[in-house]
């Protein structure tokens, strides 16, 4: 379960004339033994990969759904370490990527070294963190490397052009193009020439294209997909899941289906 798991996935959805579809959830959000039948859930109803929140006090980069679900979840006592050791238990059940998203502190805390090992040992194939900039990378990229551990970058709206081409060189997986100004959650709709912003991106990546942040409808699913590889969806899966919805979750997987272009 390395970084090619990530690239082998990605494959499978693309070649099929479909749109990739990466649910993120909150690990350890209503308990962390509900997280294996969450995985499977996903994985079983066509999620190409699934991004795993780890609960964390401070996350800049998530909106009011995902801070309540994290939370949520450090009040069950849910750590780094216990997420990698849940994860570890299943691993043979699971038939498509991992990714973590998480922040520094955590990764400091756990010790880096050690962390990149527990991750390759829990089988997750790559990672986002959202305050780690470029140039603060080496911190960890030797360790992850040493553990074929993909590090999935972001590249925002208001960056400029030439560091969006540094990050689309560097991003392994895939390229996580943020598509709103601010924090993860639904929004109803997005501004600017979010289309033109994508196509461009493309053009300077190797690896597919995921829209993210905001996308919470079938029609924003099938939309942006129809400009990139495929979506990303944060808080609108937290919700559902939460409140038990999961037919709201396979109806915005099914769009990705329809996504041709």
């Amino acid at each position: 379960m390395s970084k090619e798991f990530i690239k082998e996935a990605f494959q499978k959805v693309l070649h099929n004339g479909d749109k990739a579809f990466v649910p993120y959830i909150m690990a350890g959000d209503g308990g962390l033994d509900q997280l294996e039948d969450q995985l499977l859930f996903l994985q079983e109803s066509g999620a190409t990969i699934v991004e795993l929140g780890v609960p964390f006090s401070d996350p800049v980069a998530d909106g009011p759904t995902i801070q309540k679900a994290g939370i949520r979840a450090l009040a069950k006592g849910v750590s780094m370490k216990s997420i990698l050791e849940k994860l570890e238990s299943f691993k043979e059940k699971r038939g498509i990527p991992v990714v973590l998203m998480t922040y520094m502190n955590p990764i400091y805390a756990f010790g880096v070294e050690e962390f990149a090992f527990a991750c390759k040992q829990s089988g997750v194939s790559g990672l986002i963190i959202p305050d780690l900039p470029l140039e603060e990378e080496d911190l960890i990229t030797p360790q992850l490397n040493e553990n074929n551990i993909a590090l999935i970058r972001l590249a925002s709206l208001t960056s400029p052009e030439d560091r969006l081409t540094e990050i689309a060189k560097r991003t392994e997986g895939f390229l996580y193009a943020v598509t709103v100004t601010g924090t993860t959650g639904a929004r109803a709709e997005f501004k600017g020439n979010l289309k033109g912003h994508l196509h461009e991106l493309k053009k300077k990546c190797e690896v597919p294209v995921l829209a993210g942040f905001g996308v919470s409808t079938a029609e924003q699913v099938k939309e942006l997909g129809s400009y990139c590889d495929g979506v990303v969806v944060g808080s609108k899966i937290v919700d559902s899941l939460h409140q038990d919805k999961r037919e709201d979750i396979l109806e915005l997987i099914h769009a990705s289906k329809q996504s041709k272009v």
